[in-house]
């Protein structure tokens, strides 16, 4: 089933992503926020990097998040924000619910997280 969230598909958007420097980290993935100042519906992108394995391993990875996505973003996913999910080496092997409950608490938690800061309140690099 295809998603009706929009995607990040530009290189260009995932840079602008990664440049606020809000992310949320937890064991089955890594999830960074960029809030625009408009009312469209939020979008999403995925990257796994070769960190996670073969394109067979990293393949499944980006499908697992997709999935994962496709259950929580509609009902918690905020307009005017742009979602960057990336995979790591236990989003294959991690079981599906409790990979879903990674994208919820990471959801809620980035939210409350003060912008130009990441998790451990420390400043991201060249700010």
């Amino acid at each position: 089933m295809a998603s009706a969230i929009p995607r990040l598909k530009r290189r260009t958007e995932f840079l602008k992503v990664a440049a606020t420097g809000l992310k949320w980290a937890t064991r089955g993935l890594i999830l960074q926020l960029r809030r625009r100042n408009d009312e469209n519906p939020p979008r999403i992108g995925f990257t796994v990097s070769k960190k996670v394995g073969n394109a067979v391993r990293r393949n499944r990875a980006r499908r697992r998040l997709r999935a994962a996505v496709d259950r929580v973003l509609a009902e918690k996913g905020k307009t005017g924000r742009d979602y960057v999910l990336i995979g790591r080496f236990d989003t294959v092997d991690r079981p599906f619910d409790a990979l879903v409950a990674d994208l919820e608490t990471a959801l809620e938690r980035i939210e409350t997280a003060p912008p130009g800061r990441n998790r451990r309140g420390n400043r991201p690099k060249g700010k």
